[in-house]
């Protein structure tokens, strides 16, 4: 997906018919793309993309989630693109760097598009995330080696997560729409 192309635009429209609930998201995304390659360096002011790994083990039961260092919370993989438009290589590049895992395949549509508020820490002030999540599986070892951005990285039951009243509300909609996604029968998207 490059900002500058009607490909972001594309994958962002996709998503948004794969799940209704998420069109004013989407639009949201499209919108903050037409600032161009801007939108995916740190530096912007107002905010920038990131992208995050949905990393699941081999046999599709597990997700690898870390304790956020500076968070204080347990999320998926992920962070800054650093000027990369290709978010799907961003997430692929972060989960590797943060789990030690090389074994990994990253699927190029989006499963899951999030917007939150970055509080002000130090000389950074406050600003948006436009976080576009993608599967990444590990098709290989899944022993890990947590990087210094983690407090500790641990492979979570999907199913767990996604009933887990204190889990943070987008890792539960990202397993619930895992767990559906990949039930036999299923062949429509419905999780908001």
């Amino acid at each position: 997906m490059h900002a500058s192309s009607p490909n972001a635009s594309t994958a962002f429209w996709n998503y948004a018919e794969s799940y209704p609930a998420h069109v004013s998201l989407a639009e949201d995304f499209i919108q903050f793309a037409r600032l161009g390659l801007a939108a995916f360096e740190r530096s912007h002011p107002s905010g920038h993309f990131t992208g995050s790994a949905w990393l699941v083990s081999a046999d599709g039961e597990r997700v690898l989630l870390t304790h956020h260092r500076k968070l204080d919370r347990w999320l998926q993989l992920g962070g800054h693109a650093d000027g990369d438009a290709d978010l799907a290589r961003v997430a692929l590049r972060e989960a590797g760097e943060e789990s030690g895992l090389s074994e990994l395949v990253v699927e190029q549509d989006i499963f899951d598009l999030d917007r939150h508020r970055i509080p002000a820490r130090g000389e950074e002030p406050e600003h948006w995330h436009y976080d576009v999540r993608h599967v990444v599986r590990a098709i290989g070892s899944e022993a890990f080696a947590a990087s210094e951005e983690s407090l500790a990285l641990a492979w979570k039951s999907i199913r767990d997560i996604a009933i887990d009243v204190s889990a943070d509300a987008s890792l539960q909609r990202m397993a619930r729409k895992w767990l559906e996604r990949n039930q036999p029968d299923s062949s429509r998207h419905s999780p908001s």
